[in-house]
């Protein structure tokens, strides 16, 4: 079954990973490439990408003119999507345990940073 886990945060959370500092930025970016490569030992691993700034970010709705309607940049929500990791695994139990690890990778003097994974099934019908 494949699952995606789709990591959100705030505009806060986002200008406050920008102030850690670079040892604790590396030592979060090491856990999750940990992660990753345990994922990709077990074959369970399909893909992953961090995702451009909120700022960048669009909604679109519809066409007017011939051209996109965008919203600009997310004016109504609170959180954004940041990132996401695609699993292959046997049970949606599976796919909680690996939230729950990328969940758990450290933030500034090794705390969890306890970001919030969503985890969706693909294909459900």
């Amino acid at each position: 079954m494949k699952y995606i886990l789709l990591m959100t945060g705030t505009k806060a959370g986002v200008d406050g990973y920008k102030a850690w500092a670079p040892s604790d930025i590396e030592t979060h970016m090491r856990s999750l490439r940990t992660v990753v490569q345990d994922l990709t030992a077990s074959g369970e691993f399909v893909a992953t990408q961090g995702l451009a700034e909120p700022k960048e970010a669009r909604v679109v709705r519809g066409e007017k003119n011939g051209l996109p309607v965008t919203d600009g940049i997310f004016p109504e929500a609170k959180e954004f999507l940041l990132g996401y990791w695609i699993v292959d695994v046997a049970s949606p139990e599976r796919a909680y345990a690996i939230a729950g690890r990328l969940s758990a990778a450290p933030g500034p003097g090794g705390v969890p940073t306890n970001m919030p994974i969503e985890v969706r099934q693909f294909g459900v019908r």
